[in-house]
């Protein structure tokens, strides 16, 4: 009879163990779950302030170049050089959509994705 009731202590101790356990997983990748996200709200917050910034200023200082260019040429050859910049800044456009797309390439919560494979892949072996 003690040895049945020491058994059921044991299991209740080990069943208590493994659900704290359990419980301390859990808060750990939901702490690691709100530092992510923390991170990438502040990390899009400065990309879109960023890019504001360089869409507003680039976009003055190219327009006052190019004008001042343009009113350097020729006056017959004025829509020619015109035509010239329009073509250049729409590759310069296209070469800065690829560069944003570089810069939001990286998967969002990467790193708790991969803690909870990893916790699965380690669950998966217990069996």
């Amino acid at each position: 009879m003690r040895d049945s009731e020491e058994q059921g202590q044991t299991a209740g101790a080990l069943f208590r163990k493994l659900a704290q356990t359990g419980v301390g997983a859990l808060r750990n990748r939901g702490e690691l779950l709100l530092v992510e996200l923390q991170e990438e709200k502040e990390r899009l917050i400065a990309a879109f302030v960023w890019t504001a910034a360089l869409l507003f200023l680039g976009f003055m200082g190219v327009m006052l170049l190019t004008a001042t260019i343009i009113f350097l040429f020729p006056e017959e050859l004025r829509l020619s050089a015109a035509a010239g910049f329009a073509v250049l800044y729409l590759a310069g456009a296209a070469a800065a959509v690829f560069f944003i797309k570089g810069l939001l390439k990286d998967a969002p919560f990467g790193e708790t994705i991969e803690q909870v494979r990893k916790d699965g892949e380690w669950l998966e072996t217990l069996n």
